[in-house]
């Protein structure tokens, strides 16, 4: 560690996730050493494993919802996440409704029953019991929820990226709520997207227009624990497909990428092979309480990352 990395609020931040990563390492949740390895201009390993651990162990909440509330910081930084998502054109054509009211979520939840009723006769018939039993909203159980939208004409005026693919809009769109969702994973939020939910009878609810199409009705709220495997894995509803028979050459189908094929089975995801960070045990969550007020550059009142990393670098450089 070279001097400057030893004081100030830099120093703080670096030997605290430092001790975060021991932790993470000796429950046996460090990514694979062949997934960490030096890549020049980019995170160190610390930063890389943290990456892949939100991503593998991200779970589509609909149980272990608590009690608590989230903290206004919280919801903001991850709301924050999800508004610095890519969007083509750099249309930004996203808006984010907070529901917490009570009585309003038990329409939505109203709403979700009879698409449910709605859905299953589309279920094989081998399959309705299971469909029956299984868990698929934590509506009224989360500290609250979130409806993100896409407004497709806020760039109506701008053709970029737009033109041949109308659709990216939502596909935009689609991006802001995996930031978030990462985002939220990061910090011990669990997340559930409802999507058994007709979409006009939700826009009729939530007074959005004509213009707007409702992307995502998030279920956000502190959990009890993250499932090591997802629920519908667990519950014999489907399984993850081999990576590697989902890898082509050149063309659709195409055959080849031996090298890369077994590079992705070496790191443990293909069928059969030892078990990937997503199949390890995952610690239950811990409340993320909230530190001290500290006036610094890593303070998100400005709500400027850049701003923000830029001053921390400077930080570090000058042992501040």
């Amino acid at each position: 560690m070279i001097p400057s990395q030893k004081t100030g609020l830099a120093g703080i931040v670096i030997r605290m996730v430092r001790r975060m990563t021991s932790i993470a390492i000796a429950r046996g949740q460090a990514m694979p050493e062949a997934m960490t390895t030096p890549m020049g201009d980019g995170f160190d390993q610390i930063a890389r494993d943290a990456v892949y651990r939100a991503i593998f162990t991200r779970r589509d909440v609909r149980s272990h919802f608590t009690s608590e509330a989230i903290d206004d910081e919280v919801l903001a930084r991850l709301l924050l996440a999800a508004h610095h998502a890519p969007s083509v054109g750099f249309m930004q054509p996203w808006n984010f409704i907070v529901i917490r009211d009570a009585a309003r979520r038990a329409e939505v939840r109203d709403l979700f029953l009879a698409a449910r009723e709605r859905e299953l006769p589309e279920i094989e018939a081998e399959r309705q019991a299971l469909y029956r039993k299984l868990k698929l909203e934590g509506i009224c159980e989360s500290a609250l929820n979130i409806c993100i939208t896409c407004d497709r004409e806020r760039s109506k005026g701008s053709p970029l990226g737009r033109w041949h693919n109308p659709e990216m809009d939502l596909y935009s769109t689609v991006c802001a709520v995996q930031n978030f969702w990462l985002a939220a994973r990061a910090e011990g939020v669990g997340v559930g997207w409802v999507s058994i939910i007709e979409a006009q009878a939700l826009k009729s609810l939530l007074g959005i227009p004509d213009q707007v199409t409702p992307i995502a009705y998030l279920c956000v709220g502190r959990v009890s624990e993250f499932a090591p495997k997802p629920d519908l894995e667990t519950h014999g509803w489907g399984r993850r497909l081999p990576l590697p028979e989902l890898i082509m050459s050149e063309t659709f189908r195409g055959q080849g990428e031996a090298p890369l094929k077994s590079a992705v089975a070496r790191l443990g995801t293909a069928a059969g092979a030892p078990a990937s960070l997503a199949d390890q045990r995952v610690a239950p969550a811990v409340p993320q309480r909230e530190p001290p007020k500290v006036e610094s550059a890593l303070s998100l009142s400005s709500l400027n990352f850049d701003e923000a990393s830029a001053s921390l670098a400077s930080q570090a450089a000058s042992g501040t």
